[in-house]
């Protein structure tokens, strides 16, 4: 069977109590959790492949990856009573 490669965006986001939780835009609901970056990579991956096989399981089509599209995460700073 031919392999295919996609790439999908992630975002990283550091925990008060370490580690990362990391999201992927392109599969709603796709989040995972690691405790170094190294580990945070691989479990982003893992995620990723399980998304995707449920996908095809279910016969669901996979969804493009946004390659025009980059997220831009900043801060935003509110006054609140």
């Amino acid at each position: 069977m031919k392999r295919k490669f996609l790439e999908f965006q992630i975002i990283l986001r550091p925990e008060k109590e370490g580690g990362y939780t990391i999201f992927v835009p392109d599969l709603p609901g796709c989040i995972t959790y690691g405790k170094t970056l190294e580990e945070a990579y691989k479990m982003a991956k893992d995620a990723i492949n399980a998304y995707i096989y449920s996908l095809k399981k279910h016969k669901e089509k996979i969804p493009e990856a946004s390659k025009n599209f980059r997220s831009l995460i900043t801060t935003l700073e509110i006054e609140y009573v």
